[in-house]
């Protein structure tokens, strides 16, 4: 057999993920590098085939970190080009009825004044572009695989993964083992739930003192719409109906951006108990409401995504810091829900790991350290600010329900800065929360109409998700048994539900002697949204890296 050697690369910095964190911490590494005359080198790793092919969110996008990383950004070309001319916010309280909020009783985190209604995997590409121009190597279509670390235990840099091994782990004619990119600091902005920064998070015990993270299930639909019915710059965010009658919680909203385009979507918690529940068949029936209907309808439905969100604000965030590297962005859970926002905090959360590290490495540091001026300068910031000023926004929301929550958020956020002498935590973990199937009650989902509504088979079409299908399974089960002896058993399958893109299935071999059910995973069709690993109740299911450039392929998400 052909001998196949590893490459090694070396460089100053290496930046896991090419989102608004990595790719801001990227810019700001190669600016302080030119003001200062150094050679410090800077590379990029992007596990989708091009950046922003995974990129999925709302999105709104508030400007004040980019402000400061590139104050030219208008005359640079950033896609920002839709201004927020106006907010409204509904609460549904059933299938047919809803009623607006006055805007003096919404939170002010939810006025979205000099905000612009975007795509933020193009805001992604542009910011690669800004990276390149300042020698950056953005490396697309590798994704890190493991991470590498030195005698002394510290964090030196990361391995991709290989291209080429069959299903069963056999290498292929095709076979090409994985770089090792040694680096003497390493960033992890892979987004939420990342899995190397889960690895690390584990290793140093780094949420020791965090409540534990808690997350939301986003699933968005981009729709091109009659043109008599787009109003460019309005946001629409709302609650209640559907969720509200399943016992659940979360959120829905509805922007009207360029070019006709309205993007829809629907962030279920995942903390919700109902093991029947099934976040994507709840987008579906929402989709019905007159208020959300009357503006799709006659439309054209042309993506499909989704993608978790790390909600837990400032109680759930990690020690960031440790030997040979940070976390950062939504790797360490710095989205501000009460905005229900987190590119500007990624970024910013980006711009100062980046002037952290240049320091250190400007006066002589040889990597490796632990770089405990990282927590000195966030607090010292206005990211730190605004996540603690909204701290209890997400726990009055889990622990009073969504009016309750809501009244205190108002209280809170408008008439107290955020200052009100109370403390709201959850530290039950959202895959503790499930009861049993036997205890719960059967929700039965009306059938998509392929008009407003769709099965999740044309929806994964939708998000082009490709993945060679002879690969190892990147969906890893811990025991392959528990899936029937404890999942089937206690909670009626539930991952075939918190699933948005059907690949969980269980199958019954009707000529087998005890038609002994299985759980067939079809990960082709895994869309990356982490909500698997996630949800399921006993943490059986593992999300690692599949081949580099497999996973959804979003245009405009």
């Amino acid at each position: 057999m052909q001998d196949h050697e590893q490459e090694i690369m070396e460089y100053d910095v290496c930046i896991v993920g090419a989102g608004p964190a990595g790719l801001s911490a990227a810019i700001k590494l190669r600016q302080l590098a030119i003001k200062n005359n150094s050679e410090l080198s800077v590379c990029v790793l992007e596990k989708g085939s091009e950046v922003g092919a995974h990129i999925l969110s709302g999105a709104i996008f508030e400007p004040r970190a980019l402000d400061e990383l590139l104050p030219q950004w208008q005359q640079q070309g950033a896609p920002l080009h839709t201004k927020v001319t106006r907010d409204e916010v509904f609460l549904f309280s059933n299938e047919r009825s809803s009623s607006e909020i006055p805007t003096l009783f919404v939170p002010k985190t939810l006025h979205n004044d000099g905000n612009y209604i975007v795509s933020l995997g193009n805001v992604c590409r542009w910011l690669a572009e800004q990276a390149e121009a300042l020698e950056v190597d953005v490396i697309t279509g590798f994704a890190a695989a493991s991470i590498l670390y030195d005698e002394h235990d510290r964090v030196a840099g990361v391995v991709t993964g290989d291209m080429g091994r069959d299903s069963r782990g056999e290498v292929k004619s095709s076979f090409e083992p994985g770089m090792a990119i040694h680096a003497k600091y390493t960033l992890f902005s892979e987004g939420c739930r990342g899995h190397l920064g889960r690895q690390v998070i584990k290793k140093y015990a780094l949420d020791t003192s965090a409540d534990p993270q808690h997350y939301g299930l986003g699933i968005k639909e981009l729709w091109s719409i009659d043109p008599d019915k787009h109003r460019p710059g309005l946001v629409v965010h709302g609650a209640g109906w559907p969720l509200k009658e399943n016992s659940a919680s979360g959120g829905f909203f509805l922007y009207h951006g360029d070019d006709n385009q309205v993007a829809v979507g629907l962030i279920t918690d995942l903390n919700y108990s109902n093991p029947h529940l099934s976040p994507y068949d709840e987008f579906q029936r929402f989709k019905h409401h007159p208020e959300i209907a009357r503006v799709l309808e006659g439309g054209e439905r042309i993506s499909y995504g989704a993608r978790a969100i790390a909600k837990g604000g400032i109680y759930s965030l990690p020690k960031m810091t440790f030997p040979g590297g940070l976390l950062i962005g939504c790797d360490a859970g710095t989205l501000n829900v009460a905005k229900i926002k987190g590119s500007h905090t990624a970024m910013k959360s980006g711009m100062i790991a980046a002037e952290t590290v240049a320091e250190a490495l400007f006066s002589g540091d040889q990597g490796g350290a632990e770089l405990t001026a990282y927590p000195t300068n966030f607090k010292a910031s206005w990211l730190y600010e605004e996540l603690y000023s909204t701290r209890n926004f997400g726990g009055a929301l889990h622990k009073l329900g969504t009016y309750l929550g809501g009244a205190y958020n108002f209280f809170d956020q408008n008439l107290c800065g955020g200052n009100l002498p109370f403390t709201f935590r959850d530290k039950t973990p959202d895959h503790n929360q499930l009861k049993q199937a036997s205890a719960s009650k059967k929700i039965s989902y009306p059938k998509t109409d392929g008009v407003l509504s769709f099965d999740k088979m044309s929806s994964v079409f939708l998000s082009n998700t490709n993945h060679e299908e002879d690969q190892p399974c990147h969906l890893q089960l811990a025991d392959s048994q528990q899936a029937i002896s404890h999942n089937l058993a206690l909670y009626a399958s539930p991952e075939q539900r918190y699933c948005p893109a059907g690949v969980y299935e269980i199958i019954v071999d009707e000529l087998s002697a005890d038609s002994t059910p299985s759980l067939q995973i079809n990960a082709q069709n895994c869309v990356h949204c982490k909500s698997c690993d996630i949800k399921d109740p006993t943490q059986n299911i593992t999300w690692v890296s599949p081949e580099g450039g497999g996973g959804p392929n979003y245009p405009n998400m």
